[in-house]
């Protein structure tokens, strides 16, 4: 496995980063045991970095997957949608609490839009700072879906790491495309940023095409480290091995083929019907002020996330 500093924060971390959202409640939820388990098998396997949200629910699949491997060096980087400091304090004295930790590593702030977010966000943001002072938060930035955000951020004293979306189609970003996005990413590089990105295969819609664009994003070098769902430790056994540039065996692979997948929608989903309107199979439609997928009819294409202006369509 390589390893990377993270730009400017001297903080060293794994090429690939264990995607932290993929084993809990708002997509597989498998049960604490099981989901820690498969985030141990990254660790051992090298990987030390792992990437969580308040929003996520995982903060107790990494601690028992801590206590299973007990590995010293682990990176941790959470989120939240705090806007100031007393929702900032909560977030962040959530994260300790049910990671068991008297510090943090990376802390950000979550789905930043703009510099007019950021603005919004400014007194969580500050809150956070006072705490790297303090030696509770190594490092402070954002995550974001658009170009704006990593525009700003790049230009921004305050914010040390960007997390942002980028992969081989441009799934996902919301104002632009897949070159400009990386045009922002590669500035922001040069500005000393640390980057690690998102959804490098697109949420679970480029499945079909894992090899492809996993080849994309490790081969874009501004990307300190990236982070990559997983489920299965058929499928970080497989992970890793791309990352370190080793075959995957056949029978990990066949594996991973068999494993049963579905077409997910996430709460947040507007039931604004692009994603309907689009679908060639008619597997999708509005019942009940929700989207629901015909399954008879679904092939899991993927398609459809294309045409999701809030990226809630995921394969898991």
């Amino acid at each position: 496995m390589e390893y990377r500093v993270l730009g400017n924060t001297g903080i060293k971390v794994s090429r690939m980063c264990f995607g932290g959202l993929t084993v809990g409640p708002l997509q597989a939820n498998l049960p604490i045991e099981v989901g820690a388990e498969v985030i141990a098998e990254a660790f051992n396997r090298g990987v030390n970095f792992i990437d969580t949200a308040q929003l996520y629910k995982t903060y107790p699949y990494i601690k028992r997957a801590l206590e299973i491997c007990e590995k010293k060096d682990i990176v941790i980087a959470s989120k939240s949608y705090a806007y100031d400091e007393e929702t900032a304090k909560k977030s962040l004295d959530e994260a300790l609490t049910e990671l068991n930790r008297d510090t943090i590593d990376i802390f950000l702030l979550h789905e930043q839009e703009s510099e007019h977010t950021l603005r919004g966000h400014y007194e969580a943001l500050k809150y956070y700072l006072k705490m790297k002072e303090m030696g509770i938060i190594r490092a402070v930035g954002i995550s974001t879906h658009t170009i704006r955000a990593v525009e700003a951020a790049a230009k921004m004293e305050e914010i040390d790491v960007i997390h942002p979306i980028i992969n081989i189609k441009g799934i996902g970003i919301q104002d632009g495309s897949r070159d400009e996005m990386l045009k922002a990413i590669k500035e922001a590089y040069k500005n000393g940023k640390g980057i690690y990105g998102m959804k490098p295969i697109g949420g679970g819609n480029l499945i079909h095409s894992v090899d492809e664009s996993l080849d994309y994003a490790i081969n874009i070098n501004e990307l300190h480290s990236i982070a990559v769902g997983m489920q299965t430790k058929e499928e970080v056994v497989a992970n890793v091995l791309k990352f370190s540039g080793e075959q995957v065996p056949d029978e990990v692979l066949n594996k991973i083929s068999k494993k049963p997948r579905r077409l997910h929608i996430d709460d947040w989903c507007e039931k604004c019907g692009s994603c309907v309107k689009h679908c060639k199979h008619h597997a999708l439609n509005i019942v009940n002020e929700r989207v629901v997928v015909d399954t008879d009819k679904c092939v899991l294409c993927g398609y459809c996330s294309s045409y999701c202006p809030q990226f809630c369509i995921k394969i898991v």
